[in-house]
């Protein structure tokens, strides 16, 4: 594997939300403007507001344009990975620059938190898909469940929220993430329907902790709760649940698979058969693979109930 390339490109990624997704990643591992209790990436290390340049977007378009070459064809190029992908400062000339690489739809995953800033709401706007973040009501459990950088409050937060959905001519798509013993009572939802009542999203999109999450105090809420928490929302609503691993619509030509299974864990922790799913190759080749780059230290697993999930370490 090789030790010095640094991969901005990843996947394609077996999404929930977006089918196979090729994850394109704008910032450092946990430079974030949040620290969540129940991200699957552990702590932010970068607490950050600031817009900075963080990924050369010449380099990252290079290696979208060599990743396409092959004839991948994925149902969406995802600006997610590593953290906050609204802190890089040129999100929208990367955006534009993806749209004259190929026809294939651009998603944007984010938190939400920075939409208050109008040059951040400028530079989605010719996104196809926004992907924002509401996962509390009021500012307590903002601070327990996101623990925001000290310049966004939740007030603040919300206003940028309901003025981007106001704004946006492509498609907004509203994730709350629910957690146990915090977040899922019908006091607390109703408040974050009412919020998403202004926005008026095209689907809201309602998720809860199914990778080792930062925080042992983020807890699982059951599906069928999920269900009855849904009916508070006016607007279209989905709950998001693992699907069965379905066969990969294409193998990934790929002199180095290690290289393609190291960064696809590094930004989203993945069992044998998710990463089968997403690199096109076999669940025995994807263990091989696996036995090697624990071997190296590259890989850990770290377990879910019964349920092994693999998470890389070149950025830890």
């Amino acid at each position: 594997m090789s030790q010095h390339a640094v991969r901005h490109v990843y996947g394609p990624v077996p999404s929930r939300r977006l089918g196979r997704s090729l994850g394109v990643d704008l910032v450092p591992f946990k430079t974030c403007s949040y620290d969540c209790i129940y991200c699957q990436l552990g702590r932010t290390t970068d607490k950050t507001t600031d817009l900075q340049e963080y990924v050369p977007i010449d380099c990252l378009l290079r290696e979208l344009a060599e990743r396409l070459q092959g004839g991948l064809r994925p149902d969406f190029i995802g600006l997610a990975g590593s953290g906050e992908p609204t802190l890089h400062v040129r999100i929208g000339e990367i955006i534009a620059g993806i749209k004259r690489l190929t026809s294939i739809p651009v998603a944007v995953l984010t938190n939400g938190s920075l939409l208050w800033r109008p040059e951040v709401r400028a530079g989605l706007s010719e996104a196809d898909v926004v992907m924002p973040s509401l996962d509390v009501g009021h500012q307590a459990t903002f601070e327990r469940v996101n623990r925001p950088h000290p310049d966004i409050s939740f007030e603040r937060m919300v206003d940028g929220l309901v003025a981007f959905a106001s704004d946006f001519k492509g498609r907004v798509w509203l994730e709350v993430f629910v957690l146990a013993n915090i977040s899922d009572r019908p006091d607390e939802i109703a408040r974050i329907a009412a919020i998403a009542d202004k926005m008026r999203p095209a689907r809201v999109q309602l998720n809860t902790v199914s990778r080792p999450p930062a925080e042992a105090s983020a807890l699982v809420v059951a599906i069928d709760t999920l269900k009855g928490l849904g009916g508070l929302f006016s607007s279209p609503c989905q709950i998001i649940a693992e699907s069965p691993a379905e066969p990969p619509a294409g193998v990934i030509e790929s002199s180095s698979p290690e290289d393609e299974i190291v960064a696809l864990v590094s930004r989203r922790p993945c069992t044998v058969e998710g990463i089968a799913t997403g690199l096109g190759l076999l669940p025995n080749e994807v263990l091989k693979h696996l036995e090697v780059l624990s071997a190296k230290g590259a890989v850990r697993v770290k377990r879910r109930g019964d349920l092994p999930f693999y998470e890389g370490l070149m950025n830890r």
